[in-house]
């Protein structure tokens, strides 16, 4: 029971703070554990990441496909201070997300802390909830540069 009131103060919290992405997730979760059986949360939780991230990656190549994203305008990209950055960003947002999976999987009890720690983003920083992978990457970063200095 308590798992429901959680989730219904994560909708609650989602709908005052105007965050729709959080409100269509908490829907779905809250349907998916009222109406179908406890196999298919399971089969959300441990595939729903792996159809976000195709759903995500479809949308971002989607201006490749419509032709606004040229290979001419991906080399032009290393050409300028804030395309480098963003180069640079992209390949260490890879990175951490390479490394946030493993760490999720191998130590559940990281996800309740970036689940708070995603939803605090979200809601007071007006952030959108693509945080838990990232987030576990770079914990998983700063573990080990503080287990190198151990």
């Amino acid at each position: 029971m308590s798992e429901y009131l959680t989730l219904l103060a994560v909708l609650i919290l989602s709908i005052v703070g105007h965050n729709m992405t959080v409100v269509y997730a908490a829907l779905i979760v809250l349907a998916v554990k009222f109406f179908l059986p406890a196999e298919m949360l399971n089969y959300l939780g441990s595939h729903g990441l792996n159809f976000g991230i195709i759903i995500l990656t479809a949308a971002v190549l989607v201006p490749i496909a419509n032709g606004t994203v040229t290979i001419h305008t991906m080399i032009n990209s290393f050409k300028s201070v804030i395309g480098i950055v963003a180069v640079t960003a992209g390949l260490l947002a890879a990175m951490a997300g390479g490394v946030g999976v493993p760490l999720m999987q191998s130590n559940p009890n990281v996800i309740p802390a970036l689940i708070v720690g995603t939803m605090a983003g979200v809601f007071f920083f007006k952030g959108i909830a693509v945080g838990p992978l990232i987030a576990a990457g770079f914990t998983y970063f700063v573990m080990a540069i503080i287990e190198y200095f151990k």
